[in-house]
């Protein structure tokens, strides 16, 4: 009866249905001397647990680890190549855009008022496209960010 008892717990073992306390039994069962013949050959599974349960790690964890100085290295280059393509960008805006300086037109009170609503939307519209190629700038900023984030998991 112990036998085909021990059978099952086998069975279920190897499909993943067992309890600890089972499992406990088949450790146990496996660890005597009187263990059927044709279940040997599963007496080294149940032996190694046993066994791995006394060993003992000994070694020394050092508490710097090359792969931490690694990470600061990448995020440092990764930073100052980040700022090189800020100021070329910057740089390169600027050098596009010393051309388009005279471009306002000062307006006073005794204007037309057509003319100075035209000038008005002028400047709204210089200022919005400015303020778009800046946020298109930024993305890149946001891409790098995000690039950054896949590489170093927090």
């Amino acid at each position: 009866m112990a036998l085909d008892r021990i059978e099952n717990l086998i069975d279920k073992y190897f499909e993943g249905e067992t309890s600890i306390a089972e499992e406990n039994e088949l450790k146990d069962y496996f660890s005597s001397t009187d263990v059927a013949q044709h279940l040997k050959q599963y007496q080294t599974i149940f032996g190694y647990f046993s066994q791995a349960k006394e060993q003992q790690f000994t070694q020394v964890i050092p508490l710097t680890s090359k792969f931490r100085d690694k990470k600061r290295n990448i995020v440092m280059w990764l930073s100052i190549a980040a700022s090189v393509v800020v100021l070329l960008g910057v740089g390169t805006m600027m050098y596009f855009d010393s051309n388009d300086s005279n471009q306002f037109v000062s307006c006073n009170s005794e204007d037309d008022p057509e003319k100075v609503m035209q000038e008005t939307q002028k400047a709204l519209a210089l200022v919005s496209e400015k303020l778009n190629t800046g946020i298109e700038s930024v993305s890149y900023i946001n891409e790098f960010d995000n690039s950054k984030n896949r590489i170093f998991k927090k």
